[in-house]
């Protein structure tokens, strides 16, 4: 078995023992000229089992790969899939992430998960989520400019209305006389639509305090709310959470393709992802005018392992092929006869988010220097 999941970093990088299997796959549209995903993962897939073999003779092999031959057999799997996926397996557990942005494809055993092309993924400063909201239920989205993925939420969580405010409705209170004839007449202290109102309300600020504590305040991404019009100033008006964007989406979410909704939303996130980098981008600038940053990846490898490190840039899709040794921060080139020559980047990345440094992942067009790294130092 396998499990789908959104949270990054999952406790299997953490909890799991060695091997780690790690698979990287882009799984856009195939042209004619291309394989079709299917047989490009079992490609993979053989080439994960050659290495486990000359690496781990002494582990099981089939029980550590079985969910990833669960993976190449589920159509209903690869049916779903957009333009990526990341694949992790160790002490017989498996997760998998879709992706709503390509990634180079990698097929890797370690001693520990490969895991620096997935920080990237989620530190980008173009993510954003996207909460769709009718007044009977909700669905949660992540996503960037490429695209948007649906996630999945726990079985266990209310996700209507009916299940959130309760499948008993409250009684109107009125009061009733009976004229002549046997007609009975309400009037009084409430009718059927001031309950259903109350019953929306309620079922509103609860999506709102659930969006909020279990992903909001733990993303600390922008929310932009996806519902029709008349929905969209009662929402605001229960909201307390603070990433919740002023500029939301008027449309019923389930009436718009995903191809649109990514325009639409990328139209709202983008003023602010220009502001955040270029915010960065002058914290660097600044800094290095003052002899506290530096673009150069020997310094900056230096201070990672010293913990002078106060904030990194990396460029998004660059590799400098070579490894950091870890206890000194020796940024060591690949030689030309190495066939698998790592990538400094990579380290970097990963060091950096080990250490809980604040990592922005950006374009090449936005990063200020050429190096594929600039750091602000303590």
């Amino acid at each position: 078995m396998y499990e789908r999941t959104n949270h990054f970093p999952h406790s299997l990088f953490q909890e799991a023992k060695p091997p780690f299997l790690s698979l990287y796959q882009p799984t856009g549209r195939a042209g004619r000229e291309k394989q079709s995903n299917e047989v490009v993962f079992r490609n993979m897939l053989k080439a994960l089992e050659g290495a486990l073999e000359e690496r781990y003779p002494h582990v099981k092999a089939d029980r550590l790969l079985k969910p990833l031959h669960d993976i190449a057999s589920d159509r209903t799997f690869w049916r779903q899939v957009t333009e990526g996926i990341a694949v992790f397996a160790a002490d017989e557990r498996c997760i998998v992430y879709q992706l709503a942005r390509p990634v180079k494809a990698i097929a890797a055993v370690s001693e520990r998960p490969f895991i620096s092309p997935l920080i990237r993924v989620f530190q980008s400063a173009d993510k954003y989520q996207l909460l769709g909201l009718t007044k009977n239920t909700f669905r949660l989205f992540e996503g960037n400019r490429y695209g948007i993925n649906e996630v999945e939420l726990p079985d266990d969580n209310a996700t209507t209305k009916e299940e959130a405010v309760g499948a008993e409705k409250k009684e109107a209170h009125v009061d009733q006389v009976t004229y002549s004839g046997g007609n009975a007449a309400y009037f009084g202290q409430g009718g059927r639509k001031d309950e259903m109102d109350k019953e929306t309300e309620k079922f509103f600020r609860y999506v709102d305090r659930y969006v909020t504590e279990h992903h909001s305040n733990i993303s600390k991404l922008q929310l932009i709310l996806v519902a029709v019009k008349e929905h969209h100033g009662l929402f605001h008006k229960v909201s307390s959470n603070t990433f919740l964007m002023k500029s939301g989406i008027k449309r019923d979410v389930s009436s718009v393709e995903m191809d649109e909704l990514t325009k639409l939303a990328w139209q709202r996130i983008e003023p602010v992802y220009l502001e955040k980098t270029k915010k960065a981008v002058d914290a660097f600038e600044s800094a290095r005018a003052n002899g506290k940053g530096s673009s150069r990846l020997e310094e900056i490898a230096l201070a990672l392992t010293e913990n002078r490190l106060a904030h990194l840039l990396i460029e998004d899709g660059k590799n400098v092929p070579g490894h950091i040794e870890e206890t000194t921060g020796e940024v060591i080139g690949a030689k030309p006869e190495e066939r698998q020559t790592g990538d400094i980047l990579g380290d970097l990345t990963e060091l950096a988010f080990r250490r809980n440094v604040p990592l922005v992942v950006l374009p090449q067009e936005r990063m200020p220097a050429d190096t594929g790294a600039a750091a602000v130092f303590r």
